[in-house]
């Protein structure tokens, strides 16, 4: 375990800690590679600074094979903690790059040592975080790092573009129907798996049912892909739903092409289906697509989109609907996402009117909003929110008068010494506009808070405010309704047996303070 050095001498000692990074793994088997160049190199410096105290602590903190633009490196991570039990007091590096790539991820690197009275050392580019050069110097070198990284990043990007162009497998999970070929880089047909595929193309064609497939194939015991890795690692498939067969049956790889950026290319690897195949599996879901934006149309009507989940799945529930041959009636669901990708026999709540149940919240909620308890619930909480709101305006003016001292104080010494010349200085007159503008920030806030103070809450703008709420229900907008419905509710949770509601204090609060404020309109419908 390595401690904090501490000295009795006159020259306090300085505890270094070296850190160390190489981009990939290469070279690192070697007897002598670049992290131990490093660390040599920067032993050497601490060295030739003995005389100011400084001594390298006996602790490695290296990142072999990990990339600059990410923080989470465990050599970082351990001088991170080891900085917060204040063992270090100087970080040491080669480069400035051997820390951080990112100018974002750095200026949190720095923050977080000046928190801890920390100071970084670059030992080939001469400079330190204690001056106010070595500070700027940090800043221009960083952003030609993160420069330099993006032409690298962008120069991968091109060359990927231009494989798939040419229709070159560029490693990932294998597609279904395939296994890779690793030492040539592309993809080979599976014989079996490639029949199966084409079984689901004719058997959708045949049904139009993605998750009637799913099931047939479950039912055979055939999983979802499972491969092994160039490294050895096997993944195991799982079981088909929905989702799979979609993208199995949109996927341009079975026609032997590669996709790159929404544009498809001539592959390297054979086709397992047909063209005509994949054009009437593409008619089926484009008819389809008509029934889609009718559901979307239906789905902004829906009270309770995005707040309803269902317990036993643990899945959001989508209102779907449907209308009976030979009737005009259009009847809506709220159905479990669960049901719809795996089947309605795995889930026991599965689907329920959404009428009713928009209506048997809606009442509940009322109810609730009309109770004592509520009533009592929400002040207490809109009190602490404008109480909190009140102490942070306060606090803001303080610090806006202290501020206006010091610039007077300022604009006052500055006044003296330019009493010789004819006219102020450039500086006195700066000065002048930041004490007007502090001044009409203090004004400001000055009149936000008389108004807080003036119109502060109590229980009886509460009750007033939710029992204004309940007579123009009806006459909303269905989108309003949705909106205040989000703002009042966080969820509601469907069982088996019944329904839970979880609200929202802050949102009440909200809802009260637009309802006292007469900001909410009733819309006829």
């Amino acid at each position: 375990m390595t401690n904090r050095i501490t000295s009795t001498a006159s020259t306090p000692q300085v505890s270094c800690a070296i850190y160390t990074r190489k981009s990939t793994e290469k070279g690192l088997e070697q007897e002598f590679n670049s992290l131990h160049a490093q660390r040599e190199a920067c032993e050497a410096y601490i060295a030739s600074q003995r005389h100011e105290g400084w001594i390298a602590l006996t602790e490695h903190y290296d990142d072999p094979g990990f990339s600059g633009g990410t923080i989470e490196r465990p050599g970082l991570q351990k001088l991170m903690r080891d900085i917060e039990h204040g063992k270090v007091d100087c970080v040491v590096f080669y480069k400035l790059d051997r820390l951080s790539r990112s100018l974002l991820d750095f200026v949190k690197l720095a923050e977080f040592f000046d928190r801890h009275n920390v100071t970084f050392v670059s030992i080939t580019q001469q400079f330190s975080s204690t001056t106010a050069m070595g500070r700027l110097t940090l800043n221009i070198l960083l952003s030609f790092a993160e420069f330099e990284r993006a032409i690298i990043a962008e120069r991968v990007r091109d060359k990927i573009a231009a494989a798939k162009k040419r229709g070159k497998y560029l490693g990932g999970t294998p597609t279904f129907g395939y296994n890779v070929d690793y030492q040539k880089k592309r993809l080979i047909v599976n014989s079996e798996e490639a029949r199966i595929v084409r079984r689901v193309f004719k058997r959708f064609t045949e049904t139009g049912s993605c998750l009637g497939i799913a099931k047939e194939i479950n039912a055979e015991g055939i999983s979802t892909k499972s491969w092994t890795t160039k490294n050895g690692s096997f993944h195991q498939g799982g079981q088909w739903n929905t989702s799979h067969v979609y993208r199995l049956l949109n996927n341009r790889t079975y026609l032997g092409e590669t996709v790159h950026n929404g544009e498809s290319y001539p592959g390297e690897h054979e086709a397992i289906i047909s063209k005509l195949s994949w054009e009437k599996v593409q008619r089926i879901f484009a008819q389809g697509t008509s029934r889609k934006r009718n559901q979307e149309t239906r789905e902004v009507k829906a009270l309770l989109r995005g707040i309803i989940r269902c317990a036993h799945c643990d899945r959001s529930m989508i209102c779907v609907w449907t209308r009976k041959k030979g009737a005009g009636k259009v009847y809506r669901y709220y159905t479990c996402n669960g049901a719809i990708k795996n089947g309605y026999e795995s889930c026991p709540v599965r689907s329920v009117p959404a009428g009713e149940i928009e209506k048997a919240v809606t009442d509940q909620l009322r109810a609730i909003l009309r109770s004592p308890e509520m009533i009592a619930k929400t002040f207490r909480a809109a009190k602490e929110l404008e109480d909190q709101e009140l102490e942070t305006l306060r606090e803001e003016k303080s610090s806006l008068e202290m501020r206006l001292v010091e610039l007077k104080a300022s604009a006052s010494e500055l006044a003296i010494s330019d009493a010789a010349g004819d006219t102020p200085s450039k500086r006195f007159v700066e000065l002048n506009d930041d004490i007007h503008d502090v001044r009409q920030q203090l004004s400001d806030i000055g009149g936000q808070i008389l108004n807080m103070q003036a119109r502060s809450l109590t229980e009886q703008d509460v009750a007033n405010s939710l029992r204004k709420l309940d007579p123009i229900w009806d006459e909303l907008f269905p989108s309003e309704q949705h909106r205040i419905f989000r703002s009042l509710v966080e969820s509601v949770v469907v069982t088996s047996e019944g329904i839970d509601i979880r609200l929202r204090a802050d949102g009440i609060h909200s809802v009260v303070t637009e309802l006292r404020n007469g900001e909410t309109e009733v819309c006829a419908v």
